[in-house]
């Protein structure tokens, strides 16, 4: 961005409080900053300035936010939108997507360190956008002068030619610059998004990376994972409108009508995106991760291969993750219980062709799987053999420590795990690694 150019930014809140908190934010940032107490306001200085961004409060009155964004994309199309609300009002943001196309959408209370990098991202954006535009003008225009001179100047031809290579090439640039940083965008959106969990709650971050390092591990091609990497950002994005408790709480306590809402959130979240052209193909990835390989999964009961490949990879990325955050089953596992779990469920919940290749992924990218080491067994209590060494610790199911990793058994100790079990009426995986000569082990 020139850096004699400094962008037009117009903030709209009808609480003074609240816009001098951000002026005071953008003191010393290369912004012209304007303020409006209001929508009639805010309209009034659009009509007298080019500005470039504006940020409204959602809830005003009179006029509110998604009001004003609709009005200023329809008279104002070039100007970047951002709705900032302290509501989780889905209906508003809804609103505020489908009239006023918003290129982002910031939550109260923010982050300044965020709230600086939606400012900087959204304006880089919108940059990026007018020299696109300006590329494909000057492409047009070249092309216009090469067919005037077509029949005389042969030699200028091929000299114009190279030159609208050159253009092409800067155009494919700057079009591949801004996916990428749609891309950023929707991981910068899913950061603010889980400012509603708490930190022990969050998964987007983790999803991300797992399906990160599955693309480049299995040679995708960029487009695939592109589209993998904002389903996975925004995955859950239609359960900001759900209570902070139903948002916490594990998906097989949930009781009717709340496990209604439950199913039906691939839905809103794909009804969501489906206004941004970008995010299509994202959006029909996070319609269906859903699905279960055996057909009993949701929204359209799809089975085996009828799941696009990219749902059945997120399924598994999301349950891993959201296993050990205990949003699924109310005991929190470890990664490799989550590990364990999917494998029980491979044929039915999970593509078989996709979970031992998930297995690897997660030892490259977690340092306490141990699944990935052919030296660890798990086991149920009655298979363990004196001399055997657990590979990493043993909970109860209320998450009591039974016994450290290290920990080498011997009979007595067996033989009490299996006691405790019984009492418990659970079933313990137990981790091991196994002993070389465990026949010469029991007679020691």
């Amino acid at each position: 961005m020139d850096e004699l150019f400094k962008p037009k930014v117009l903030l709209v809140d009808d609480e003074e409080s609240i816009l001098n908190s951000l002026r005071r934010l953008l003191r010393g940032q290369p912004y012209d900053v304007l303020l409006a107490t209001s929508g009639a306001q805010a309209l009034e200085i659009m009509g007298q300035h080019v500005i470039d961004l504006v940020m409204t409060d959602a809830r005003m009155p009179n006029m509110d936010g998604a009001t004003l964004l609709a009005h200023i994309h329809e008279h104002y199309p070039d100007t970047v939108r951002i709705l900032l609300t302290g509501y989780a009002d889905l209906s508003m943001i809804v609103k505020a997507i489908n009239e006023g196309q918003i290129h982002r959408y910031i939550s109260k209370p923010w982050s300044d360190e965020e709230m600086l990098l939606t400012l900087r991202q959204s304006l880089a954006y919108q940059h990026s956008e007018r020299e696109r535009l300006r590329l494909v003008q000057l492409t047009w225009d070249q092309n216009e002068q090469l067919k005037l001179l077509n029949a005389t100047l042969e030699k200028r031809v091929v000299a114009r030619t190279s030159e609208l290579q050159q253009t092409a090439d800067m155009l494919d640039l700057a079009y591949e610059e801004l996916k990428h940083s749609y891309v950023t965008g929707t991981e910068v959106f899913s950061l603010l998004a889980n400012l509603r969990l708490p930190v022990a709650k969050q998964t987007n971050r983790q999803i991300i990376d797992l399906v990160r390092i599955y693309c480049r591990t299995h040679g995708l091609d960029e487009a695939s994972s592109r589209d993998l990497t904002m389903a996975a950002a925004l995955y859950n994005i239609g359960k900001l409108s759900w209570t902070d408790s139903m948002m916490t709480a594990p998906s097989d306590l949930l009781h009717h009508p709340e496990r209604e809402l439950f199913r039906g959130y691939p839905k809103q979240s794909e009804s969501l995106l489906m206004t941004l052209e970008p995010m299509k193909d994202a959006a029909r990835l996070i319609l269906h991760h859903q699905e279960r390989w055996d057909g009993t999964g949701f929204p359209d009961r799809l089975k085996g291969e009828a799941i696009p490949l990219g749902s059945r990879l997120l399924k598994l990325a999301v349950d891993f993750v959201e296993l050990q955050r205990g949003l699924i089953l109310e005991r929190q596992m470890n990664s490799d219980e989550a590990l364990v779990f999917i494998r029980k469920y491979t044929g039915r919940f999970y593509d078989p062709e996709l979970v031992e290749d998930f297995v690897q992924v997660c030892a490259i990218y977690l340092s306490d799987v141990t699944l990935g080491d052919p030296t660890v067994k798990v086991l149920t209590t009655r298979d363990l053999v004196a001399g055997m060494v657990l590979a990493r610790n043993l909970n109860a199911d209320n998450g009591m420590l039974l016994l450290n990793a290290g920990k080498v058994l011997n009979g007595p100790l067996v033989e009490k795990l299996i006691a405790f079990e019984a009492m418990e009426g659970a079933k313990y995986s137990v981790f091991v690694s196994m002993p070389e000569e465990p026949e010469t082990a029991i007679s020691a």
